[in-house]
């Protein structure tokens, strides 16, 4: 047997005590991140919980390539979260997978909104995913798996989905340098 079908084993058991909490005993969670741009650098540290990840930009951007960039760390945290889903409802179907890859693609141009490039998004577009599954379960399983993860990805979901978003800025004046 794979280690990832035994690890399936263990997000099973898992899962099935989280669905059997009593609803009234959970509450809503606020997520939070936060970032800093480094002096000198730019680069972004970004915390998360007790985590940090450093995201920056290319040299050609007047970055280090350090890290990711923005874009970048949304795409790897899409493909992150299916990956996730993938686990937890192969895990709750019961289907044996030996390997497991998301691939996560998405256009952007640099051109885009620029003159002449009006029409062109300068944000990423056109995101795809590929998934690479190993598994001696049926087509049909594998459909019924994938139908599941599309439903509960919260990122996928996320972003397929309007949403409300607002945002505000707190300004501490400082003595501007001579």
């Amino acid at each position: 047997m794979s280690n990832l079908r035994e690890y399936l084993q263990q997000k099973r058991e898992a899962w099935l005590v989280r669905l059997g909490r009593d609803p009234q005993t959970v509450t809503p969670l606020v997520l939070r991140a936060q970032a800093t741009a480094e002096g000198r650098s730019g680069v972004r540290r970004i915390r998360i919980r007790d985590h940090q990840v450093i995201s920056d930009s290319p040299d050609d951007f007047a970055g280090y390539d350090l890290g990711p960039s923005s874009p970048e760390l949304l795409l790897g945290a899409l493909s992150s979260c299916l990956t996730h889903i993938f686990l937890i409802q192969a895990a709750e179907l019961q289907i044996p997978l030996d390997r497991l890859e998301v691939e996560i693609e998405a256009d952007q141009d640099p051109r885009g909104g620029r003159p002449g490039y009006e029409a062109v998004p300068f944000y990423p577009h056109n995101i795809r995913y590929t998934v690479y599954v190993s598994s001696p379960a049926d087509p049909d399983e594998i459909k019924a798996l994938h139908d599941a993860v599309e439903h509960w990805c919260p990122i996928l979901n996320l972003l397929r989905m309007p949403q409300d978003l607002t945002g505000r800025i707190v300004h501490t004046p400082t003595r501007s340098e001579s």
